[in-house]
């Protein structure tokens, strides 16, 4: 197969390419440029689209024989994923730059480009694994190494984006074992430090950020009861679940630290209360989209067993959930048998039955239900 690598800089990506170029395929890297800052550095181990990123990705594709390109995908990386998540923030919604990226830049724009060109995947260095079934359709699993599973953020594959996906490290037991093999193979970027943190604020400083993009006004934060106990300088810049930064400068009556449980953008308040209010048993996702085949019950709209996980490395718990549709819009509906706590509107809700994804919805409410009656 004609197979274009996805190298990102790192580790993953890197040995993921070696691992293809093993297997026999024609393999090309590309590195995509996402930031319109050429100058920008690493710092630290934040980030992941840097100058010096770019620099590790073309000295592995030469150390492993293989063309090298970078493309320019800056304006349309703006477009979905920076403009996006600032529209989120200023709609009092919380979202993941991370799968607006997978969704629609290395797994939209870049698969599409890729396919034009006549490749038959795209290969990236991502810790989840795609089956195909006895009857011939794909599926979406968890990788063998839970603590490095990715398969969260790519939660919003469909089955065709899934037909040209490849992740050889699937099946790696530990990302030990991966930098070990990239040491064995050459590769410079064998210790390098992994990214994190959202790689177009490479500071970290997401509310310093946020305050150069949109208008913050001083507005109130108030109490369950509606009870003012203090201002902020912006609502845009707190989310569900935050305890830091409220500048209440008094405590509670009974004395215990108190959480954002609510923003609400329109008339720029915070809602802040105890930790045990933020606990919600009942979600609604908007925008769903399945991993490769639907269940049969969205098309009867029966309730279906599952497991919810909102965060990329947090706990999935046990839900139930069906389908809803009314006046042409399409949503989920999942009923939770634990609570989750700091779950905010904007984030993503990716479904799981045993190691399959199912699929994802960007949730819009979430309430605990014997409080909401």
């Amino acid at each position: 197969m004609k197979v274009l690598a996805a190298m990102s800089g790192g580790v993953d990506s890197a040995v993921a390419a070696a691992r293809a170029v093993d297997a026999g395929h024609e393999v090309v890297g590309v590195h995509l440029a996402l930031s319109r800052m050429p100058g920008t550095l690493r710092t630290g181990s934040r980030g992941c689209c840097t100058i010096e990123d770019s620099r590790d990705a073309w000295r592995a594709c030469e150390r492993l024989g293989i063309p090298f390109y970078t493309w320019d995908f800056s304006e349309r990386f703006k477009e979905d994923v920076v403009d996006d998540f600032v529209a989120e923030y200023a709609a009092g919604r919380t979202p993941n730059p991370c799968m607006r990226c997978n969704e629609r830049i290395k797994f939209a724009a870049l698969l599409e480009k890729a396919l034009a060109l006549g490749f038959d995947a795209v290969c990236t260095g991502h810790y989840a694994k795609v089956v195909r079934t006895e009857s011939g359709t794909l599926e979406l699993h968890r990788a063998a190494d839970w603590a490095k599973d990715q398969s969260y953020v790519l939660g919003v594959l469909t089955a065709e984006q899934l037909e040209h996906s490849m992740f050889p490290l699937a099946d790696t037991p530990s990302k030990d074992l991966v930098r070990a093999e990239a040491a064995e193979r050459g590769l410079s970027v064998a210790a390098k430090p992994d990214s994190h943190d959202i790689c177009f604020i490479p500071d970290g400083d997401t509310r310093g950020w946020l305050a150069e993009r949109i208008e913050m006004t001083e507005g109130d934060i108030l109490d369950t009861e509606g009870n003012r106990l203090g201002s902020h300088p912006g609502a845009h810049a707190f989310t569900v679940g935050q305890r830091k930064g409220l500048n209440i400068g008094r405590p509670a009556p009974d004395g215990r630290p108190r959480f954002v449980l609510e923003v609400r953008p329109k008339d720029n308040t915070v809602v802040v209360g105890p930790k045990e209010m933020l606990a919600v048993d009942r979600v609604t996702g908007i925008r769903p989209s399945w991993a490769g085949a639907p269940l049969p019950e969205d098309a009867t709209g029966d309730w279906f067993d599952c497991h919810l996980q909102v965060r990329a490395h947090g706990d999935p718990v046990p839900a139930r959930a069906r389908v809803q549709r009314e006046a042409g819009a399409v949503t989920w509906v999942l009923e939770l048998d634990e609570p989750l706590r700091g779950v905010a509107p904007g984030q993503t809700a990716v479904l799981y039955q045993g190691s399959r994804v199912l699929g994802q919805a960007t949730i819009d409410t979430a309430v605990n239900a014997a409080r909401a009656t």
